[in-house]
């Protein structure tokens, strides 16, 4: 079986796949959603002025620092 690789926010490319069954009931879509979802602000909650450091630091856009960087400026 071929995987064809996704575009993924993340940007990665290569890695183990996961596969989602494609029969899911509308509710346990939504319920694997909310967990994602959940999960996330529980992250973001505890971790968000360290994500935000990273972000600044490490956001490239075509090559170039953004003009944030640039002014010293978080967002």
């Amino acid at each position: 079986m071929k995987i064809r690789h996704l575009e993924l926010p993340s940007g990665t490319t290569d890695g183990i796949p996961l596969l989602i069954d494609a029969n899911l009931s509308t509710e346990q879509a939504v319920a694997v959603f909310e967990l994602i979802d959940d999960l996330r602000e529980q992250i973001v909650r505890h971790y968000a002025p360290q994500i935000q450091e990273y972000y600044r630091r490490n956001r490239v856009t075509n090559g170039h620092s953004t003009n944030a960087e640039q002014d010293g400026e978080p967002f």
